[in-house]
């Protein structure tokens, strides 16, 4: 069974979708109506702008996803999923790709959440860590620590796969964490080039904005399980998606159960559609031992 998956923020790079564009006419079209829905061409900054100017919170989101979603579109009958996945803002892409949300509802809800997120991260300015070979119990508890002893955020946040677990808070409370954490033997806790506290209570004003835009947008039944992050289970029903989406913001996003869930339900080959290779790598650490399972590329 085929399970597609979808990157999240921190894959673009300057370049991304150029190819694409310059090789499927569909492609081409999909872009052309991104930059009419979005009101700036953003083709321009994906194809020849600046690592500064794609690192713009309201380009990189839309960017990520033009490339995941219109990457499996120009699959065509190759694009078969039995299932699908993204990770945080490629749930998204996954959700658009298997047909619960159109492109222009997708690529609209897209760059609300970005918008949000920005206005949040000024708002509560934060920071994220990856914590490298550490129990993911330990992390949890050394964080509930932090927090009630400093009264800031930091919780865990990024389940990646066995021995990544990535923490989201205030810079002062993730600095805390970090440094307890090296003390309880991880191997390395080391601070992310972001803006913001994604998936954790300080989204929450982001939350609520895109709450509301996602009251409003039509959900539709995907044509294949679409497993989510807040909880890493297989959803149909577009009511059900809706709400587990609303949650994103503020909720951990469980991809090493929601990966090892997929295995369970029979997946025997994953492919990502999307600029770089994160997920793969993620995938390949969270299956191993089983040689079963391919993890190969959207282009592979």
């Amino acid at each position: 069974m085929k399970a597609f998956v979808f990157p999240g923020q921190g894959a673009q790079f300057v370049g991304m979708g150029r190819e694409l564009c310059e090789q499927h006419p569909t492609a081409k079209e999909y872009f052309e109506q991104a930059n009419d829905i979005l009101g700036f061409r953003i083709t321009d900054i994906m194809f020849e702008g600046t690592d500064e100017g794609l690192k713009q919170t309201k380009v990189t989101q839309p960017a990520v996803f033009l490339h995941s979603v219109i990457s499996a579109l120009c699959l065509g009958q190759a694009f078969n999923p039995d299932m699908v996945a993204g990770h945080s803002l490629g749930e998204i892409s996954a959700l658009t790709a298997a047909g619960a949300l159109t492109f222009e509802d997708g690529l609209r809800l897209v760059a609300t959440r970005a918008q949000a997120m920005q206005k949040a991260c000024e708002a509560c300015p934060g920071t994220m860590a990856a914590i490298i070979a550490l129990d993911d119990a330990k992390i949890e508890e050394i964080c509930a620590k932090v927090t009630a002893e400093t009264g800031e955020v930091v919780v865990a946040a990024n389940y990646n796969c066995p021995g990544q677990l990535v923490i989201s808070g205030t810079e002062a409370a993730v600095a805390a964490a970090c440094t307890a954490l090296k003390e309880a033997g991880a191997k390395r806790a080391l601070v992310l080039p972001v803006s913001g506290a994604f998936h954790s209570p300080l989204m929450q004003p982001a939350q609520e904005e895109l709450e509301a835009a996602i009251a409003a947008t039509q959900f539709h039944t995907p044509v294949c399980p679409v497993y989510q992050n807040v909880d890493a289970c297989a959803h149909t029903d577009a009511g059900e998606i809706r709400q587990n989406l609303i949650k994103q913001l503020t909720a951990g996003v469980l991809w090493t159960k929601e990966v090892q869930n997929m295995v369970a339900a029979g997946a025997t080959e994953f492919i990502e559609c999307g600029p770089g290779k994160a997920l793969q790598g993620m995938i390949v650490k969270i299956c191993k031992g089983n040689d079963a399972i391919i993890v190969k590329g959207a282009a592979e």
